[in-house]
């Protein structure tokens, strides 16, 4: 899977769970300022996140993303 295939998974998992499929996300929206995802939200999306990619993305590491770019950093280097 391409950078490009998994931004655009991230974008279709983030706005079907916001309820929104025109939202308008680029690698440097801000998961809490830009688009107010709360700790149980940011939650239910890594638990997606980690479902779709295969992958286990430790609660140390989402500490430290605020943004789609950090996340989806982290999963291409982790797939």
């Amino acid at each position: 899977m391409s950078r490009d295939e998994v931004f655009e998974k991230m974008l279709e998992l983030l706005r079907q769970q916001l309820g929104d499929p025109q939202l308008d996300i680029t690698p440097e929206t801000s998961l809490h300022d830009d688009l107010a995802i709360d700790s149980i939200a940011l939650t239910e999306f890594i638990i997606n996140l980690e479902d779709v990619f295969h992958l286990e993305i430790p609660d140390e590491a989402v500490e430290h993303m605020s943004s789609v770019q950090q996340l989806l950093d982290y999963i291409i280097e982790h797939k």
